[in-house]
């Protein structure tokens, strides 16, 4: 019994640190440790509502990671990503706003108005890769271009006017399910079929294949610029979720792209262990990355510190995550 106990024991502690030496696992731990200990320094950190409204307010931002997350593998970047959801939250309410006002059903309006913005996203990414697949045109300097002509359309368009008059059923994500708000279980759901999808579905392992090496991923027979465009058409797909979810936080909507959204997306993905050379990562570290954010703001405010030191933090955490990715892969270039 104390042999059988004993080797039991040894597995758990073995598979405990395996779970642990994960960047996931890291994220997890850094995240509990965080909430533990601003909650001793402040117990109002701990307040039911407060941790909701934590979880709650980046789930968007963790959904769009998860877009960027797949481009970022195959060794691609997304720059117009913010951009891409700030118009996308403007199509979304200017539809809901001004159908609001006709004749058509409601049940329709809202239908539309958030299935426009997964289709738009859709559209607009299926725009980048095909010039980054098919015209070989890199990635950061197509949707640098697409980041510049979306926002700057935005701006002629809509002007920075607030929408106000919206339905009352087009609030979804002010709703919860028992304790849990409704943008934080669309956050889970999308995290756990796009971590499934990744690691077991064609594309997914085609997209690994490509990050790490595109010449041997199309010497293996993986069509490689048929696989970089389903993956944009995919990410758009995560932009337009992500862009329905922040326009129904609030009863009016500004027609402005969310300055840095692009950061926080990115460094999501980037320090939820997405490495940004392609090839190595998940959609769950993101997730998580994107909720260590979060926290980390609303800490800074219970701990009496300025919030504008996130920005720095930020920067910081991007440095350490990139640098232990290129340690990282020089030690298997070694072995």
């Amino acid at each position: 019994m104390t042999a059988t106990s004993s080797a039991q024991g040894n597995r758990f502690i073995g598979g405990l640190r395996r779970v642990v030496g994960t960047q996931e696992g890291i994220l997890a731990v850094l995240l509990i440790a965080l909430i533990i200990g601003v909650g001793l320094y402040n117990p109002r950190f701990l307040n039911e509502r407060n941790l909701t409204d934590v979880f709650n307010a980046n789930a968007y931002v963790a959904v769009a990671a998860i877009g960027i997350s797949m481009i970022i593998i195959t060794g691609n970047i997304d720059i117009s990503v913010g951009a891409a959801i700030g118009v996308l939250v403007s199509l979304s309410g200017t539809i809901a706003e001004v159908l609001g006002q006709s004749d058509v059903p409601e049940l329709l309006v809202l239908i539309l108005a958030w299935t426009a913005p997964l289709l738009g996203g859709m559209l607009i990414s299926a725009v980048n890769g095909f010039f980054v697949a098919y015209l070989g045109i890199p990635a950061i300097v197509v949707t640098l271009g697409t980041f510049s002509i979306l926002r700057g359309g935005l701006i002629l368009v809509a002007g920075g006017n607030t929408i106000t008059d919206l339905p009352d059923g087009y609030g979804i994500a002010q709703e919860s399910v028992g304790v849990l708000p409704v943008s934080v279980i669309i956050m889970i759901i999308l995290t756990l079929i796009a971590f499934a999808w990744m690691r077991w579905s064609r594309l997914g392992r085609s997209q690994y294949a490509i990050g790490g090496n595109k010449e041997a991923a199309r010497l293996s027979g993986i069509d490689v610029r048929r696989s970089l465009m389903k993956t944009f058409i995919i990410a758009g797909f995560f932009y337009g979720v992500a862009a329905v979810m922040y326009a129904t936080q609030f009863n009016t909507i500004q027609t402005v792209v969310v300055p840095g959204l692009e950061l926080q997306v990115i460094t999501a993905a980037v320090v939820g262990g997405v490495s940004i050379l392609g090839g190595i990562g998940t959609v769950v570290g993101s997730t998580l990355a994107a909720i260590l954010i979060r926290t980390i703001g609303a800490s800074l405010i219970f701990i009496d510190i300025s919030a504008f030191w996130l920005r720095a933090i930020l920067g910081v955490l991007i440095l350490v995550t990139v640098l232990a990715d290129v340690v990282r892969r020089r030690r298997q270039e070694r072995m």
